[in-house]
């Protein structure tokens, strides 16, 4: 490109320069001037000699004579050469041009050449004055300040961070720019940390965890210089109507340092690098230059004063000093010490350098001044390099003396780089020489004039301050005043349009208000610390804003404002936004709107409204500004909670619940305080869900009770202090723990009593749990005998908290006598070693029991230290809050712990859970059974005695050792062998009533839980004892009970069935042993599998094998097969041949899924499920089926088998195997005659399986005999079908087939289609079905060629009744009298006269005389019938005789005996999937085969008075067209369309209406596994049909298990909804509740669903609130793209439904639109709801609302027609006119804007 003009100052331009840059239409053809001889060129050199004593500052090599300047000017004079000869070159027609005129395209506008003529005359009128100015441009350089325009991407500049965001650092640029620095763009190495955690993030379900991970002050500080580089630069003019701009910057070192390389990295220059890694002695640090090798090291001494370098995070960035090299240069030493790079005296500046491109921002350089203006300073660096200083970091703002007082041309100075300009040429570049930016450190001033310590500005003046004496200092007519703002050394700038609120084009310096000394009230709006100066406004709006920025504005002050706008989101009105001043605005909360919840906010909050609010939280970082309109917090005068340290205990203060708790709730202050509200503190009196007490967004005045401010926790409380007066404290401190005390019942709730203590008034707790030693069902007992004002005595004191004023008692008999003895321990030092104490059950873990004492002073017994007997049961056969006495075993004082222990020998008898009624010493029993025993304590453990049976049960014995003392004998503990059990089934049908047995006592029955417990787990009531009766056990010297642990793997045991599931039996091997077989391992006669109940009922015995034991989890697997269980079957067990029993685990239409183990499964496919493949249906087994198995093949390397259920593998079966097994390809043969199952269906044919492997292709020629035109349809996937091998390949292991027929048959001979039949032609046939009217022939030999012989036909007398005559099967001679091929109808006769005919002659011709009693089904009657209508002008058909009325009397009366109700008639029950299942068209044709067949009678009636009587319509011709009337008729349709639906259904609606509901599921079931697995939606109706069915024939056990069913085989979505569909129309509203319920879940992600659940709500259970409610959960569940839609559908609802509230959905619409006013969609739907409501007013403003949005000429049109149409329907004359007029005024206006007036 060329090089750049050079233009002199502002100021400096002539009417010449304007008048030329008139004459320039644009930049393109801004020219040079024409260049000027040498002589003056030379002249003009020598005016720069001041300069030629500077040298040139290369190191080394020739230096010219001529100075740069010089070298410019020649450059500048040969580029003007050869750019003045390219435009001659151009011109038209080749001339040239002789003034060197300045336009590149040598043509006017229209390119016609007048225009240069009329150039060259201006030009030459001005020529010396353009020359003159050409050459004072070409030597001056353009002083240039930074700007937003200046600032091009790419640009370096030097900035100061001025604030650290969550996601960005802003970057304070020159001339008070500001710019932004994201997250990624600091250094590769934050970027790929970044990317790192944001993986993370995306892995755990975060989404914006990454950035939480990155804390940007880690890495930056405020005040650091950097060097940024400009990667973008946007304006946003959507938020106002100036526009929003953003400059983004990067600090990479790969883009700041892009223009070094290793030569320019030199001593002295600054350099920016970011760390790679923190060493011990220093860090390492990455440059970005494409060199690699290059890198930087930073000592630790280097990094700078106060920091610590091991704080230092990788990724970090500074900009450093080169302070070294390395000998190869590959190691660059750096220093980001400021102190040091700062103190330019040290020669820390660049003073010469390889290139200019080492020149970058941040580095110091010494510079020639080589111009003074009046805006700044001009210079070069090395004598070549321009750089210019703009007034602002000239230091010329604040100095009284002016640029030329501070600098003289020839000066050298220091600078430091600040900013490029990427665009010029030749390379220019800015300095500063402030001193804060030379020194790399902020600006400072001194607060006074007595203090000599220096702060920031904005400490000394905050931003937003009012000065009220500021003085104008400097002016600059265009731009702006300097003024004096008080801050010494730091100046203030006041832009030109922030003078004053009117617009000023110009300032002066000698006159008006704004001139030198001139004093004024100003206001400080911002400060850039890189300028070091304070940005000013004197605008009087400005100064009476009562915010500037939102740090102004404190939290819980009141402010005023104006309602900005109403938040709508989809639940409705989400909040308010208030505008408080210019560019702050808060959001008001929806629960922060009012004191109680709005109905109608929009009414409250309009646009405009002035309100007045409390400031609840502000966040600067974030521009957040929360406020509340709540009058009860904004006119509280209560202290305001802002800060942890601010509260207090027993403060008080109004507060927001935000979140309420089971345990509580949550109550939000200002700021960020919030405190914890416990449930027992909300009220006096109980309260055991707050949330039927409080609500969100309720204002509650608490109380605080304690304060944490360290971990910011406070709890609060909403009693009154001054209720619990100073005697109710007394009393709390003088109660003790343990004490005995005494009270009434003030309240009682489901769990708990509140009681009153007598003499101190104070409340109490009394748990259920803690008012008896018993059992659960004697606490509640006693629970229920507590009555309100009753006086309960004795109550023990057994925890209290003062703080919470907490009290807990208890009433359990054995704590009380402790306290009463003194002996309940209540503190630490009461415990002593050996002592026998009483507690409760606090917890069970499984190392043992807590037991807790008064004070919540807590034990523990360890497992070892409990008694055999529990350990062995579950939770050690003890409960929560249940008594105990246990002896304290060891004390360890260090630690303040005691442990307790259950077995001391000396304490046993107290060692046990306490009874305090357990029969007391002795206590007597009645009648014992042995005559000997006298109290319940004489049946101890092992104890021999008798026993009388009192019943038998399946399982047990009960039995009584006395009158009063009942026991009994597990079935287990009678046989001591299996060879004792003589009956196996029912092993205690040997006993009897009111025998006597000896036993032994083993320990007690827990009836209630049905388990074994030791002997010392007595309750308080008489026991149930457990015996045992095993002879071995009453002959032995010691009782030996069987434990867990005893039984062994591999042992074999006698079990007894305990319980039967639906894959498990329980058994039991002793009353506390208990194991479980799986059903595969019951038995090896797998038969006996099928059915688990009858053939082992509970109480049989089996001889069983332990399989597994595992003690820890209770768990025993045992078996009773003879071979290996299933539980241990591994593959290695597996082999060829073996048969197994196998568990169906998955019931699939091609295959079936088996479990031969828990591991182990495996399928069995069609070929290997039946000998005969026609009956190979897996449909027909069920889940959970045991089936026997056998493994034909198996590769255990690859874990594969193959299995198969065939009867010949699995039983010793001697039934033919229609279809063999084919393992090889060397099994077939050719000619061999297979059946097989269509495995794929390509384009060249078949393939099917027809063996294992074994696959047989049939091409599309061998396919069928004749022609199929789409023969694919006539096949499907698992088809079965029978073919010919002709080719057999085994080498390829190919095998070829024919479907031929004629291929297959060698007797094959063509059927007889209806083609191949002729009129008069005499046939034989069978009778197919028997009906009043006649009967229906099917050929023999035909393809189900079939048709009708009336019963006018089949005799030459007349025939009544043809089922007298005929039955199915009959065989039959028959003569076709007509044949319709279109209809394909095939006509017959049986008279003999027929036949006879035919036998004189093969062709008899049928004259049409011969025909009219019927047989051409009444043509010719309807002809005379057609003739006469014509004649007489009379519609005959519509004439009714007597007769005719007569017989449709007697078909109404027959098809009330049907059966068909009068609902069947109409709606009916079961319609759904669009189809009649009513069957009217089954009753339509009914009625008129009836009326036909009676109008054929041959019986004489007598004639009435009518009209032409004789004339009857005959139709018994049209009977196909009736639809099938019979079972028969049905079946032969159904061999025809086996995948119809309709007809299906048609059948099962027949069915129905014969009452056999039993057939009508049959016939459904048959549809589902006959109808094609291809034809989804056939299938579909059938199982919509068997759902109705169930609906209004079955039971909900019915209906659920279709239900599932046919979820497993359909789209579940769709079946949900039918069935809902099915609910609704039967009435059912609480299925179909409950079934939405469960689709909202499963299918949260369907808007279908939950619109139509929606819909539900509204219209059939009149829940509009729960519809309402439906929409918030709709939007979280569906995603962001739905939620338009799907709003709109919710507003539409509240219109359309008879429930819904048009109000709210206009309110949704407004929010809609709001949001999406250009959707003109949602513009018309409102419309529509609108016109239908009937609402004119509201109507009009819509219309008027939609065509103010300003709308194109087409939509504009519509809705003004649309406008039209509603005002002619409603309106007047005159409202018609308005509309006109109005369109009119729009067409007026879009014309005017057109031709731009």
């Amino acid at each position: 490109m060329g090089p750049v003009k050079r233009k002199g100052p502002p100021t400096g331009e002539n009417k010449a320069s304007k008048a030329l840059h008139a004459d320039q239409p644009s930049p393109k053809r801004q020219r040079k001037s024409e260049p000027q001889p040498a002589k003056e060129n030379a002249g003009k050199l020598t005016g720069l000699s001041v300069l030629r004593e500077e040298e040139p500052a290369f190191p080394r090599g020739g230096a010219s004579i001529l100075t740069p300047l010089e070298h410019k000017q020649i450059q500048i004079d040969a580029t003007r050469d050869v750019l003045f000869e390219q435009s001659v070159s151009r011109k038209p027609g080749g001339a040239p041009k002789d003034d060197g005129g300045d336009s590149d395209d040598g043509g006017g506008a229209d390119g016609t050449p007048e225009a240069p003529r009329k150039q060259k005359k201006k030009r030459a009128k001005k020529g010396k004055e353009a020359n003159a100015r050409t050459e004072k441009e070409a030597s001056e350089v353009r002083i240039e300040s930074l700007s937003y325009k200046r600032t091009a991407p790419g640009s370096l500049i030097l900035g100061q961070i001025a604030q650290i965001n969550n996601y960005d650092v802003a970057l304070a640029l020159p001339n008070n720019l500001t710019g932004y620095i994201s997250l990624a763009d600091i250094s590769d190495q934050l970027a790929h940390k970044l990317d790192n955690i944001m993986h993370t993030g995306d892995d755990s379900g975060s989404e914006d965890g990454g950035e939480e991970d990155i804390d940007l002050k880690l890495y930056f500080f405020i005040g650091q210089y950097l060097r940024a580089y400009v990667s973008a630069t946007s304006e946003d003019t959507g938020t106002t109507a100036k526009g929003k701009k953003r400059i983004e910057l990067s600090l990479n070192p790969r883009l700041v340092n892009k223009d070094l390389s290793k030569r320019e990295l030199v001593i002295g220059s600054m350099v920016q690098a970011s760390v790679i890694s923190v060493e011990d002695h220093g860090l390492v640090m990455h440059l970005g230059l494409d060199n690699s090798k290059v890198k930087g090291f930073m000592s630790s001494k280097e990094v700078g004063y106060n920091v610590d370098c091991s704080q230092i995070q990788e990724g970090a960035v500074f900009l450093c000093l080169v302070t070294g090299l390395s000998s190869d240069g590959n190691i660059v030493k750096l220093s980001a010490d400021v102190q040091k790079a700062g103190n330019l005296k040290k020669s820390n500046f660049l003073i010469e350098a390889p290139t200019i491109d080492a020149f970058l921002p941040g580095t110091a350089v010494e510079l020639l001044v080589s111009e003074v203006r009046h805006n700044g300073i001009a210079g070069k660096i090395m004598g070549m390099l321009d750089v210019t200083a703009d007034l602002i970091h000239s230091g010329g703002a604040t100095s009284t003396k002016g640029l030329g007082g501070m600098f003289k041309i020839g000066d050298k100075i220091k600078g430091r780089i600040i900013f490029t300009y990427p665009n010029s040429d030749p390379k220019k570049l800015a300095v500063s020489t402030r001193q804060h930016i030379l020194s790399l450190a902020p600006a400072k001033a001194f607060q006074g004039k007595d203090t000599k310590e220096k702060k920031e500005p904005v400490e000394i003046l905050p931003i937003s301050s009012i000065i009220k004496e500021t003085k104008v200092v400097k002016v600059e007519p265009k731009v702006g005043l300097f003024v004096n703002v008080g801050v010494k050394g730091v100046p203030g700038f006041v832009h030109i349009s922030r003078v004053s609120d009117g617009k000023i084009e110009s300032l002066s310096e000698s006159t008006g208000p704004y001139k030198l000394g001139s004093v004024h009230e100003a206001r400080v709006i911002g400060y850039n610390p890189m300028d070091g100066m304070f940005l000013v406004s004197m605008e009087q709006k400005i100064l009476d804003q009562p915010f500037l920025r939102i740090e102004d504005i404190e939290v819980g002050q009141v402010v005023k404002g104006k309602v900005e706008k109403l938040v709508i989101n989809a639940a409705g009105a989400a909040g308010v936004l208030v505008n408080l001043a210019e560019g702050i605005t808060g959001m008001v909360p929806e629960m922060h709107m009012s004191d109680i919840k709005l109905v109608h906010p929009e009414k409250k909050f309009k646009e405009g409204v002035n309100v007045t609010a409390r400031v609840l939280f502000t966040d600067p970082s974030k521009r957040q500004l929360r406020l509340t309109l709540k009058k009860t917090l904004v006119h509280s005068e209560a202290p305001i909670f802002k800060t942890y340290e601010e509260v207090t205990a027993g403060s008080h203060s109004p507060g927001t619940i935000v979140k309420i708790l089971p345990s509580g709730a949550v109550v939000q202050f200002y700021g960020y305080v919030r405190g914890f509200l416990p449930v027992s503190e909300m009220s006096e009196a109980y309260i055991q869900d707050p949330s039927q007490h409080f609500r969100i967004g309720q204002v509650v005045n608490v109380y605080v009770t304690s304060i944490d401010a360290a971990n910011k926790k406070v709890q609060v409380s909403c009693k009154d202090p001054s209720a619990f007066g100073l005697p109710q404290q007394v009393a709390l401190k003088g109660l003790k723990m343990g004490e005995i005390v005494h009270g009434s019942v003030l309240e009682k709730s489901s769990g708990h009593v509140v009681v009153e203590l007598e003499g101190s008034g104070l409340k109490a707790i009394l748990l259920l749990s803690h008012l008896t030693d018993g059992s659960e069902k004697r606490d509640v007992s006693a629970f229920k005998k507590i009555k309100v004002g009753q006086t309960l005595r004795d109550l023990v004191v057994l925890e209290k908290d003062e703080n919470k004023k907490h009290i807990a008692l208890t009433t359990k008999p054995s704590l009380v006598e402790s306290a009463k003895a003194g002996k309940l321990l209540t503190q630490f030092g009461d415990v002593q070693e050996g002592d026998l104490v009483s507690g409760f059950v606090k917890n069970i873990t499984p190392s043992g029991v807590f037991v807790q004492f008064a004070g919540g002073l807590t034990s523990l017994i360890p497992k070892r230290f409990l008694p055999e007997e529990a350990v062995r049961l579950p939770n050690f056969g003890m409960r929560q809050y249940q008594s105990i006495s246990a002896v304290v075993q060891s004390v360890q004082h260090d630690l303040q712990r005691f442990l307790l222990t259950m077995i001391d020998s000396e304490k046993q008898k107290g060692a046990t859970t306490t009874a305090s009624a357990n029969g007391g010493p002795g206590r007597p029993i009645i009648n014992a059974t042995d005559g000997e025993s006298t109290s319940i304590d004489d049946f101890v453990f092992g104890k021999l005695t008798k026993a009388k049976i009192a019943s038998i049960k399946a399982t047990q014995i009960n039995v009584r050792l006395a009158d009063n003392v009942p026991g009994r004998i597990d079935m287990s503990q009678i046989f001591d062998s299996w060879d004792e059990i003589v009956d196996k089934r029912a092993p205690l049908r040997k006993f009897s009533a009111r025998e006597v047995l000896p036993v032994r006592v083993m320990g007690i029955h827990d009836a209630r839980n049905h388990r074994f417990l030791p002997i010392s787990h007595r309750g308080s009531n008489v026991p149930t004892f457990e015996l045992t009766a095993k002879p071995t056990d009453l002959q032995s010297a010691d009782l030996d009970l069987l434990t867990l642990d005893k039984v062994k793997p591999g042992s074999s045991w006698t079990a007894f069935v305990n319980n039967v599931g639906i894959d498990y039996l329980w058994v039991n091997l002793s009353p506390n042993i208990r194991g479980r077989i799986r059903a595969l391992d019951l038995s090896d006669d797998v038969p006996l599998l099928s059915d688990l109940d009858g053939n082992f009922p509970v109480g049989s015995a089996l001889k069983v094998r332990v399989v597994n034991v595992d003690p820890e989890k209770n768990r025993l697997d045992l078996s009773a097969r003879s071979t290996p269980a299933s539980v241990s079957l591994s593959y290695d067990q597996l082999a060829k041949g073996i048969v197994l029993p196998a568990r169906i685990s998955k019931v699939m239409e091609r295959q079936i899924v088996v479990h031969l183990s828990e591991s182990i499964s495996g399928s069995v496919d069609l070929i290997n499920l039946e000998d005969d493949y026609s009956d190979a249906n897996p449909t027909k087994y069920n889940k959970n089926e045991i089936v026997r198995v056998c493994v034909i093949d198996l590769d255990i390397s690859m874990r594969r088998k193959v299995l198969s259920t065939r009867p010949s593998r699995v039983l010793d079966s001697s039934l033919p195997v229609k279809d063999p097994e084919i393992m090889s390809i060397t099994q077939v043969k050719i000619n061999d005659i297979i059946r097989g199952f269509v495995k794929n269906i390509a384009d060249s044919g078949l393939f099917i399986t027809i063996g294992l492997n074994v696959t047989a292709y049939v091409r599309v020629t061998d396919l069928s005999d004749s022609f199929i035109k789409d023969w694919k349809v006539a096949f499907e996937i698992d088809q079965l079908v029978t073919g010919k091998v002709i080719a057999v390949d085994p080498l390829l292991n190919h095998v070829q087939m024919s479907l031929k027929q004629s291929v297959i048959d060698k007797d094959y001979v063509p059927l007889i289609t209806l083609q191949d039949i002729r009129a008069g032609q005499v046939v034989t046939g069978k009778v197919r079905k028997v009906e009043e009217f006649g009967v229906f022939i099917v050929l023999d030999g035909s393809a189900n060629v079939s048709g009708l012989c009336h019963k006018s036909e089949m005799a030459d007398k007349s025939v009544v009744d043809p089922r007298k005559l005929y039955e199915e099967g009959d065989v039959v001679k028959a003569k076709i009298l007509k044949i319709d091929l279109e209809k394909r109808r095939v006509n017959f006769g049986l008279k003999a006269s027929y036949l006879k005919k035919a036998e004189g002659s093969e062709e008899v011709n049928i004259s049409d005389g011969e025909a009219t009693d019927g047989g051409e089904f009444g043509e010719t009657s309807g002809t005379d019938e057609d003739e006469l209508s014509e004649k007489s002008g009379v519609n005959i058909k519509n004439v009714k005789d007597l007769e005719s009325d007569e017989e449709e009397h007697d078909e109404e009366s027959d098809s009330n005996k049907i059966g068909i109700s009068s609902a069947a008639k109409g709606k009916g029950g079961l319609s759904a999937g669009g189809f009649d299942w009513t069957a009217s068209i089954l009753d339509q044709g009914s009625k008129r085969t009836m009326s036909d067949s009676e109008s054929g009678s041959d019986v004489e009636k007598p004639k009435k008075k009518r009209r032409r009587p004789e004339i009857k319509l005959d139709r018994t011709g049209e009977l196909d067209a009736n639809g099938p009337q019979s079972v028969a008729d049905f079946e032969r349709l159904l061999l025809g369309q086996p995948n119809s639906s309709y007809l299906w259904l048609s059948y099962m609606a027949f069915q129905l209406q014969l009452s056999e509901v039993s057939k009508a599921r049959e016939i459904a079931e048959r549809a589902i596994q006959t109808i094609n697995i291809r034809e989804e939606s056939e299938k579909m109706n059938v199982w919509i049909g068997l759902l109705n069915l169930e609906n209004t024939y079955g039971s909900d056990d019915t209906i659920d298990e279709v239900f599932r069913r046919a979820s497993q085989y359909n789209d579940a979505q769709e079946i949900h909804e039918r069935l809902t569909s099915i609910y609704i129309q039967s009435g059912k509203n609480e299925k179909a509740d409950a079934l939405f319920q469960v689709m909202i879940k499963k299918f949260s992600q369907s808007p279908k669903i939950w619109l139509n659940y929606a819909t539900f709500l509204f219209d059939n259970h009149s829940s509009s609130a729960s519809a309402r409610a439906l929409l918030s959960r709709a939007t979280q569940a569906l995603p962001t793209h739905a939620h338009l839609d799907l709003t709109s559908k919710f507003a539409q609802l509240e219109f359309k439904c008879h429930n819904g509230d048009p109000e709210r959905g206009r309110t949704i619409f407004e929010g809609l639109l709001t949001t999406f006013p250009k959707r003109l969609d949602l513009w018309n739907v409102l419309l529509d709801l609108e016109i239908k409501q009937g609402d004119k007013e509201q109507v009009r403003r819509v219309f008027g609302r939609v065509l103010g949005l300003g709308q194109r000429a087409k939509k504009a049109k519509f809705f003004f027609k649309r406008w039209l149409e509603v005002e002619e329907k409603w309106g007047d004359e005159k409202s018609v006119d308005a509309v006109k007029a109005k369109a009119a005024e729009y067409v007026k206006g879009v014309v005017a804007s057109e031709h731009g007036t």
